[in-house]
């Protein structure tokens, strides 16, 4: 595989036009970027960071990404959420409630549920197990670690499943998006071919368990998928506009 280009990680962006408090909790937060052209009329997109479950790893790590979101006409919530080793269900309960008060925020506006690598693991199980009233419109998962017993196998991020769960993956069904019903709304994935980080096997395998998701093959590893500069981006807005329908 080749190495990693993670310089989206670091790279600046423009300011916050807000920030929501979703909880009482320090990591209740969630960072708010406008549409920059207000006559659009899609929904909220609410986009969940990776970083392996990890609490080193944050949200500030996805604004660039956000800022040229709200550039092709996307707003949206980029929620902080708790990252406690051995906890997981602190992070399923952070993602429901932060979905909770976007719903609050922008009243009738649907939902778009996305995230990166183990963001979007989180925006997977969260759609398939939401309340009917709080089902998104459409899940986009960017080289999402999918599959928890076949990460658990590869042992991706040196035994970050085991350390998010703080035990096997196969004691926790509930947690892992290939065993758990097809979320309500459309599923795209989009996944570089050259992961080194979370291989498309993982994506692959999630839509061998959901023939109604659609897997987008593009150039490249892990961070293209949200890096506005690659050559993947132009497949991650289309895949953003097939799920706006």
């Amino acid at each position: 595989m080749a190495d990693e280009d993670r310089s989206v990680l670091s790279r600046p962006s423009a300011p916050l036009d807000a920030v929501l408090t979703y909880g009482p909790d320090a990591d209740h937060v969630a960072d708010v970027r406008y549409a920059r052209d207000p006559s659009t009329d899609r929904p909220v997109l609410v986009f969940l960071h990776g970083g392996f479950w990890r609490p080193a790893i944050d949200r500030t790590n996805i604004r660039p990404m956000t800022e040229a979101l709200a550039a092709a006409g996307w707003t949206t919530v980029a929620p902080e959420y708790r990252r406690v080793p051995g906890s997981p269900d602190l992070m399923i309960d952070d993602v429901h409630a932060a979905v909770r008060a976007v719903g609050e925020q922008f009243p009738g506006r649907p939902v778009v549920l996305g995230g990166h690598s183990a963001g979007g693991h989180l925006a997977l199980q969260a759609a398939a197990t939401s309340e009917p009233r709080l089902a998104p419109h459409g899940v986009l998962a960017l080289a999402p670690a999918a599959d928890l017993r076949l990460a658990e196998e590869l042992d991706l991020g040196d035994g970050a499943v085991s350390a998010f769960l703080g035990e096997a993956a196969a004691d926790r069904p509930d947690l892992d998006p290939v065993r758990l019903p097809t979320p309500g709304g459309a599923v795209r994935i989009v996944h570089g071919v050259d992961d080194g980080i979370v291989p498309i096997e993982v994506g692959e395998s999630y839509v061998r368990a959901h023939p109604a998701a659609v897997l987008v093959r593009v150039d490249g590893g892990h961070f293209p998928v949200i890096d506005p500069l690659s050559a993947a981006w132009p497949a991650v807005l289309e895949a953003l506009d097939d799920l706006a329908r």
